[in-house]
């Protein structure tokens, strides 16, 4: 206590005012109230003010004809040195910003991936021996019983109990390593099978990485942003920043936004939450970034207002509702049917050439016809009896189906005629409802209240206690209720599509669609961004929980009626880990050649090279940085990640195979559990260097292999992806490690245990089960080259740094 409270020094040697104490104090609140913003291009910003500053301060253009020829030299001269220095000086900070813009920009590990499954799911995997042993090692976790305990309060676990509860969901983060990639492996389809996505990061990083496998799939956008409200500047009663300089909070919003464009399908719908304070500003951005409004709702977020106000009492909210569609989107809401509401045509039976569901599955026939095929259990009913022709975007000929709906023939003909039901994206569909349908439905109305059955704050506060047991703080989370209906009207007639929500909050988001899907049957799916501490202690449980069961009270389950359902969590390395693990290298021949005589110097090489280029050239391999060298074991990769609500850092084996996923945008099948292998070696009668024998399969090891020279044999670790690109290739994905090292010995040891594993797997690169093979470290493989003029076995480092710092379109 007496160091800390003795007077600062300053870095000048002078006493400050203030005690040590109060200095770090001051420092810590600073760094976590400043906005902080990278620019996009500082040299050329301080360029164009110096030459301002020139033209304006030094020399006076105007003044320069009155001027003798000495006076104008002098001028020039002075002109001279200020922009020699200034050049120097504006190289140097350009070179930390644009390095600090490199850093932000690049994709972002993946340094944990986690999964939570239904057990229903568990319970139904064919292989029985698996099963058996998943659900016992599932019985003896204590971890998982106690989360289950102070979630669900349940008091016993056997298999009964696990057959009779089969929405409790198991985490996957409570058991081993070796437990999760046995649980994945035993998965068809993952991507299919996972229901809901929730990503622990910045919104930006997020976004970021999310575009190569969700480029143009979301279907519908729900934002609650920080509504930049005065009031909760320094009120501290929220858990997020909520206080923003305007121009600091429209930059936000802009690159977040601009961030999600490429993710939208054609026909989305972008939904932002907002109040009074900064409607304007947010409306005026929405519509330079998309292209029309289809409305704006206004939401009675109270049920009355205080009493107390000597202000008018603010009542209400709103959600900008907008599209990139030109003519806009037609939404739906369900509201009771009237015997009086007389229907568009008299219902029949006969066969009509009529509408089928939106976004219909259809398939392009030899002679350039699509023929329309069935969609969900819902359309069995519809018989589709006549291939049909597209021209422009417009259907040119009939489409000839049987059931009842609500349009005429006649009156369909007119309307494809007319062109006044376009085609949605490149999946054909019309917006005309079934006669059956025409029952429940009509347009929204923008003004939703508690008579539409729209929640309030209150109803919210409610829903959260009931939940958790006590009422939210520091969170102001949005009705269920408001979020489904605003999801409903996009998606209730295919009641599926993709729903993302960048500011996920306490997830009720997530808990709407699993709501609108245990109603309908529906298979919508979430994905959710939050960077918050509450993330695990808020977000991940109510999932849980609004899965288990959809009615509760004082944090306790009331009813059983849950769904099946399995979602992954995963959490990205943050722009502080990027910082904390650079490490700057300079090598022995790099300082020789600066100290040689000639480098010396002004506008000399070690001049040149510490204003521009230092940073850049000695932080390569940093592990933040991708040291791809270290891809020789990919279990091992590794880096310091700073704990969430602490300035505590610890190492963390990063996910390789995650990321990597992510950056070619996988549309991942099957997760292989990993492989492990020995092998001996022998040389031939020419002394070339082949196996003995065949390859040796051991037990996997269950975490990351133990450096080569504590292990007791060599052993070859194995693990494939096979999955989807998204431009259609199949593509298969192997990761091994490479014990052998870089010596030549080594790696052809290393080449040959490969080759012999290709085979044993009866894979071949010739043929076409596979368009494209990934492989980690040079290899024997043999390579062909596609059409478009891609090799098909490629490296998985190089696509690794060229996705991880590609910043087209950022």
């Amino acid at each position: 206590m007496r160091l800390l409270s003795a007077r600062h020094v300053r870095a000048d040697g002078t006493l400050s005012e203030a005690t040590r104490l109060r200095v770090h104090l001051d420092r810590y609140t600073a760094r976590n109230t400043f906005d902080y913003f990278i620019h996009k291009d500082l040299g050329g910003f301080l360029r164009r003010e110096l030459d301002f500053y020139i033209k304006n301060e030094v020399m006076h253009l105007d003044d320069v004809e009155s001027e003798s020829a000495p006076r104008v030299e002098q001028y020039l001269s002075k002109i001279k040195v200020i922009r020699r220095i200034a050049h120097k000086i504006i190289d140097f900070l350009s070179q930390l910003e644009d390095f600090q813009k490199k850093l932000w920009l690049k994709k972002k590990f993946v340094v944990e991936t986690q999964y939570c499954v239904t057990l229903d799911r568990i319970f139904a995997i064919q292989d029985e021996i698996m099963r058996q042993g998943l659900i016992h090692e599932i019985i003896e976790n204590d971890a998982q019983r106690e989360e289950w305990v102070r979630l669900f309060a349940i008091d016993e676990i056997s298999v009964e109990f696990l057959k009779a509860n089969p929405y409790l969901a198991l985490d996957t983060r409570h058991f081993p390593e070796d437990f999760k990639l046995r649980l994945l492996a035993s998965f068809d389809d993952l991507d299919r099978q996972c229901d809901g996505l929730l990503i622990h990061s910045e919104n930006f990083q997020a976004l970021s990485l999310l575009r190569g496998r969700y480029y143009q799939q979301i279907c519908c956008v729900y934002n609650d942003p920080p509504y930049n409200t005065e009031a909760d500047r320094s009120s501290g009663k929220f858990l997020y920043k909520d206080g923003y300089e305007r121009s600091s909070w429209i930059s936000f919003l802009y690159d977040r936004i601009h961030q999600t464009l490429p993710l939208l399908a054609d026909d989305a719908l972008f939904l932002v939450s907002i109040d009074e304070h900064e409607f304007g500003r947010l409306n005026e951005l929405l519509s330079r970034l998309l292209q029309t409004r289809v409305g704006v709702f206004t939401w009675v977020k109270k049920a009355k207002g205080s009493h107390l106000s000597q202000t008018i009492r603010d009542m209400t909210e709103f959600v900008l509702a907008y599209c990139r569609v030109k003519d806009g989107l037609v939404l739906y809401g369900e509201a009771a049917y009237s015997e009086k509401t007389q229907p568009l045509a008299k219902k029949t039976n006969a066969r009509k050439t009529l509408k089928f569901p939106p976004r219909c599955v259809s398939t392009k026939l030899a002679d350039g016809k699509y023929q329309a095929g069935k969609r969900g259990e819902g359309d069995s009913a519809l018989t589709f009896i006549e291939p049909f022709e597209v021209a422009n975007g417009i259907v040119t000929t009939k489409i000839v189906v049987e059931g009842p709906f609500v349009w005429t023939q006649e009156k369909l003909c007119k309307e494809l005629k007319l062109g006044t039901i376009p085609l949605l994206s490149s999946q054909f569909g019309f917006n005309v409802m079934r006669h059956d349908q025409a029952k429940k439905f009509k347009r929204p109305s923008t003004l939703l209240s508690s008579e539409q059955g729209i929640g309030t704050n209150e109803t919210a506060f409610q829903e959260y206690a009931s939940l958790f047991g006590i009422e939210p703080r520091g969170l102001y989370p949005k009705p269920v209720s408001l979020i489904s209906y605003l999801i409903q009207a996009r998606t209730f007639f295919s009641k599926e599509g993709l729903i993302l929500d960048a500011f996920a909050g306490s997830g009720s988001t997530a808990h709407a669609v699993i709501n609108l899907n245990r109603e309908d049957g529906g298979r919508r799916k979430y994905i959710l961004v939050e960077m918050g501490e509450y993330f695990d202690t808020v977000l991940v449980p109510r999932i849980k929980k609004a899965v288990y069961s959809k009615d509760w009270k004082d944090g306790k389950p009331v009813s059983r009626a849950g769904i099946s359902h399995m979602f992954k969590y995963v959490r990205l390395e943050s722009y502080e880990d990027t910082l904390n693990n650079l490490e700057l290298r300079r090598t022995q021949a790099q300082q020789s050649l600066l100290d040689h005589p000639q480098a010396q110097g002004p506008d000399r090489l070690k001049e040149q090279y510490l204003l521009r280029y230092m940073l850049d050239v000695e932080s390569r391999g940093s592990p933040s940085l991708l040291n791809v060298k270290a891809f020789d074991d990919p279990t091992a990769y590794a880096f310091k990640v700073k704990r969430p609500g602490s300035d505590e850092s610890r190492v963390m084996n990063v996910d390789l195979i995650e990321t990597f996923n992510w950056l070619i945008g996988l549309r991942v099948q099957h997760l292989a559990a990993p492989q492990t292998f020995s092998a001996e070696f022998e040389h031939d009668t020419e002394g070339r260097l082949r196996l003995k024998g065949q390859l040796m399969q051991i037990a996997p090891h269950p975490g990351p292999l133990p450096a080569n020279g504590e292990r007791e044999k060599i052993v070859w670790w194995f693990r494939t992806v096979t999955g989807t690109t998204p431009d259609g290739r199949k593509t298969l994905i192997i990761w091994r490690t490479r014990p052998g090292g870089e010596s030549l010995k080594g790696i052809e040891q290393d080449n040959l245990v490969l080759d012999a594993w290709f085979t044993k797997q009866d894979y071949s690169s010739k043929d076409s089960k596979f368009d494209l093979i990934y492989v980690n470290g040079g290899n024997n493989l043999e390579n062909l080259k596609a059409p478009d003029d891609t090799w098909k076995v490629r490296l998985i480092e190089e696509d690794f740094f060229r996705l991880m710092f590609e910043t087209e379109g950022v």
